[in-house]
């Protein structure tokens, strides 16, 4: 069964929201010293990059509109398979 786009979207919506509240008040040094935030925040470019992967299939015409969609979707798969 096809999911509403609009569906997709609000997952990219909502891990972005996470990723920006994750890292609020770390910088670069205390990110990498942070399994648990480092953790945290490449699920959150993995559910990004899964759910930007469905809506490619499900409405490309969507998909097309999202810039960098390809590389942000390659992004997700590096990390899951790289």
């Amino acid at each position: 069964m096809q999911r509403d786009p609009r569906a997709c979207l609000w997952d990219v919506q909502q891990a972005a929201a996470a990723i920006t509240e994750f890292t609020a008040g770390f910088d670069a040094a205390g990110y990498r010293a942070s399994p648990l935030i480092r953790s945290a925040v490449e699920r959150q470019f993995e559910i990004i990059g899964e759910a930007l992967n469905r809506l490619s299939k499900e409405a490309p015409e969507v998909a097309s509109r999202v810039p960098d969609v390809r590389k942000i979707i390659a992004f997700r798969n590096l990390l899951i398979h790289g």
